[in-house]
């Protein structure tokens, strides 16, 4: 903010942009103070104002070379939106301009009158500027009297909550507090973090909906019947485009909710992973990761209990090459033919059909499942012997790991910096770096909710793989290793199940 106002253009009441250093204007309001903001250190030899925030309610003291005029900056702070914490403020304080009923920020909010707060304005300003002032006296019912509607906007007393680490935030910002000001207490708090951005519905599946692209491909399925395991974020997409390809499917999963749905469209349901096996010549599994993916098969009602040597086993887990070969000679002492087959791809991808399908292991089952996979994705690649598909596809995803990461603390930066992440996007899009990936995570960032498209959770667990394979054949990974630390924290924070992009919260803040 390069223009500046004199310090003697702001009275209480005024609705201003305000900037607090490292952050971008934000809409307010000239305040009374409340009682505990009075212990904030004061800005040394510099004239200041108290700024009530709308959107956050919380107060500040602001140097006055930091604050505009509302309605006169109006069009040039709001012509690009910025994230939605934003959007809710500004729709605050222009709330607040059609409906002032109660004085925010003010009276309802604050302790002290403008006596009290005009001294403490003179404690702010620099010591050349400080003039003696002719004392006036008021009388008593002159000194109890609140801003006039004149003196002072009002709206709405806004809602305000407490946490509880008894710190307060606006119920309807879900990015949370941008501008609250630390605050001396017996304990003193480390991270001035938001509360977590609650994640967005995920939207029903419409499993019976056929795909333009799949229309387009024109499978022709096999005879053969075909299990799957797992109707998670990945697995409900590719079951889904096995059916309207014709495949005959039997499904099962841990949540038998999951399930009716791909029954009405056309599926068995079986009770057990067992069962499965029993019923299907080959059967898919895509669950959540090693662990998981481990006790489907060596678990009571697993898949060894049924596996015989005219069956066919396709594990989709994202796993490291290890778990694969474990799983692989069990299915294979059994007699039946295994084939680890990884996943490149996000739940829009899977469920249109358009995932990159990584194999290794048993070259006849490949050929096998290949209308499925044609129904599944736009490519497959047989890459050889067991381990080779995981290790290609812990690769890929350490590189998208740090990927993203490397577009959450760009965006988080060119915010600190006072730049429209809007504008950073755009600008994005015409350069060598522009690809499907960073532009739908920066997108995400700005729209600021983190729809789960590919869970940040996996993510944290791909590049948790991928470091343990650097570690096995002594290749540094310096900067995986970094990502992988912030991955683990935004995890901590409850972005376990958010988008990957949820990543940002944590350079952010």
């Amino acid at each position: 903010m390069s223009d500046t106002m004199s310090g003697s253009s702001l009275k209480l009441g005024d609705l201003v942009w305000a900037k607090m250093k490292g952050f971008s204007p934000w809409p307010g309001k000239i305040s009374l103070p409340p009682k505990d903001l009075k212990r904030i250190s004061k800005p040394p030899g510099k004239a200041a104002s108290c700024v009530y925030f709308f959107g956050t309610d919380n107060f500040a003291w602001i140097e006055d070379f930091n604050i505009k005029q509302y309605q006169e900056f109006k069009e040039q702070f709001t012509k690009s939106s910025k994230n939605r914490a934003f959007l809710d403020a500004c729709r605050a304080i222009e709330n607040h301009i059609v409906n002032p009923t109660e004085a925010v920020g003010t009276a309802a909010t604050a302790d002290g009158n403008e006596e009290e707060y005009e001294k403490l304005k003179e404690e702010k300003k620099p010591a050349s500027a400080k003039k003696p002032k002719k004392e006036v006296k008021r009388t008593p019912a002159e000194r109890k009297r609140r801003p006039s509607a004149s003196e002072s906007d009002s709206g709405s007393t806004p809602i305000r909550k407490k946490t509880k680490n008894n710190v307060e935030t606006n119920s309807h910002s879900p990015i949370g507090n941008h501008h609250s000001s630390p605050r001396k207490s017996g304990l003193s708090r480390i991270l001035d973090q938001p509360a977590t951005v609650q994640r967005p519905d995920t939207p029903p599946l419409d499993v019976g909906r056929v795909t333009q692209t799949l229309k387009e491909k024109n499978v022709q399925p096999s005879s053969s019947k075909f299990g799957f395991l797992g109707l998670g974020i990945m697995g409900s997409g590719m079951v889904k485009n096995l059916l309207n390809s014709g495949h005959k499917v039997i499904v099962w999963n841990r949540t038998t909710e999951k399930c009716a749905d791909f029954v009405k469209a056309g599926a068995e349901e079986a009770l057990t992973p067992s069962d499965v096996i029993l019923a299907a010549d080959v059967t898919f599994s895509c669950v959540s990761d090693p662990q998981v993916a481990k006790d489907m098969v060596f678990g009571n009602c697993g898949v060894l209990q049924e596996m015989t040597s005219t069956k066919g086993f396709v594990e989709m887990t994202g796993i490291d090459a290890e778990t694969s070969q474990d799983i692989a000679d069990a299915i294979t002492g059994k007699g039946g033919r295994y084939m680890e087959t990884q996943i490149q791809g996000s739940k829009v991808q899977a469920e249109e059909g358009m995932l990159v399908l990584l194999a290794a292991g048993d070259r006849t089952l490949f050929d096998d499942c290949k209308s499925c996979f044609q129904a599944m994705g736009k490519s497959s690649f047989f890459l050889g012997e067991v381990g080779c598909a995981s290790k290609m596809n812990l690769v890929l995803q350490l590189m998208m790991g740090v990927a993203v990461a490397g577009v959450a603390e760009g965006m988080a930066l060119a915010d600190r910096a006072g730049l429209q992440q809007r504008d950073v996007l755009e600008i994005l899009e015409l350069t060598t770096l522009s690809c499907p990936l960073l532009l739908e995570k920066g997108k995400a960032i700005l729209e600021g909710a983190f729809p789960t498209n590919l869970p940040l959770q996996h993510m944290q667990k791909d590049l948790k793989l991928s470091l343990s394979m650097g570690d096995q054949l002594e290749q540094p990974l310096p900067v995986s290793a970094a990502a992988n630390e912030v991955y683990k924290h935004a995890k901590r924070l409850g972005y376990a199940d958010h988008d990957v992009s949820a990543f940002y919260i944590r350079a952010r803040f």
